[in-house]
């Protein structure tokens, strides 16, 4: 069994260390990081390190170590754990070297990862799926995790539902991965883009923290507001969510220490060129149109984040 992890991030990082760990010394299974420069060097010569009280031991190698794509073995399992940015450029260039039988597991965040794998890769077993995990990377090569065990909620290709990931589960919890199997993923994923997308936008067009929005009523509104679209768009896509999601979202958020920024709101504040502003107001968006929803409330705060992070 082959298993290859692309992007060793906070979150392939994470996995892509529990799995390197356990396997290492196995007959059977053969982990693969694709690591490119410094992360490749670092990698090769000390290991991945994992700042967790998970373990005592913060150092994993893998079997095998590559830091070009082009050079992707073939594999039974891919996990993808790039940012979303890159999705399209990773797929484009590992399509060929993806099998009818390959699984490939998006570990990331997302409305319409899936939808966006499948436009260039046809075949294979695609695995709708959503992650939680604090951790991030510290350094190259080094990445830190905090709080509760990482968890990774799977369900089944909607395009073969025929095929059971059993054997990927099972291989994914004998390496400590807290792994949850459900028949149909998409509620849970969506479920997760409602926060991640009303509270990011809101907090990145604000610079105003979680707690913040959670209790500003003019802030909160404007979550609201675009938690109402993406629900509307959820309906037209036969997403089945709670009937008290919107309630859900905001107790989730009350949850948060008050001070918590969002990723999106620290990549704006920061002018970085790439962050998840497409991710999350670009999908609604884009969505909308597709389903002749209006989205204005979304599309408002798209345009203004597009002014904020203007970089000079």
């Amino acid at each position: 069994m082959k298993i290859t992890i692309i992007g060793l991030g906070g979150v392939g990082g994470y996995f892509g260390f529990k799995l390197a760990q356990t396997y290492y010394r196995s007959a059977d299974v053969t982990i693969t990081f694709v690591a490119r420069n410094e992360t490749y060097t670092i990698i090769k010569d000390k290991g991945l390190t994992l700042l967790s009280a998970e373990h005592a031991n913060s150092k994993a190698f893998p079997n095998e170590l590559i830091n070009n794509l082009d050079d992707l073995p073939v594999s039974d399992i891919l996990l993808i754990c790039v940012k979303e940015y890159d999705l399209e450029a990773v797929c484009l260039t590992i399509k060929d070297k993806i099998k009818d039988d390959t699984f490939v597991l998006p570990l990331m965040n997302g409305a319409d990862i899936y939808e966006r794998i499948r436009k260039i890769i046809p075949n294979g077993i695609v695995l709708p799926a959503c992650v939680y995990v604090a951790s991030h990377m510290k350094e190259k090569a080094r990445v830190e995790h905090k709080g509760k065990s990482g968890k990774i909620i799977l369900g089944k290709d909607p395009l073969h539902q025929q095929f059971s990931p059993d054997n990927i589960v099972s291989l994914l919890k004998n390496a400590g991965i807290d792994l949850e199997f459900k028949e149909n993923s998409l509620p849970d994923i969506w479920t997760k883009f409602f926060f991640i997308a009303s509270f990011g936008l809101v907090t990145a067009r604000y610079n105003k923290s979680i707690g913040q929005v959670n209790e500003e009523d003019n802030l909160k509104m404007e979550a609201l507001a675009i938690m109402i679209e993406i629900k509307k768009i959820a309906t037209l896509k036969a997403i089945k969510l709670s009937q008290t999601i919107i309630q859900d979202t905001f107790e989730k958020a009350a949850t948060f220490p008050y001070h918590t920024p969002t990723s999106l709101q620290l990549d704006v504040q920061s002018k970085k060129a790439q962050n998840e502003l497409e991710l999350f107001a670009g999908t609604i968006i884009k969505y909308g149109k597709e389903l002749g929803v209006e989205v204005p409330a979304t599309t408002k705060v798209y345009e203004e984040i597009k002014l904020i992070n203007v970089i000079p």
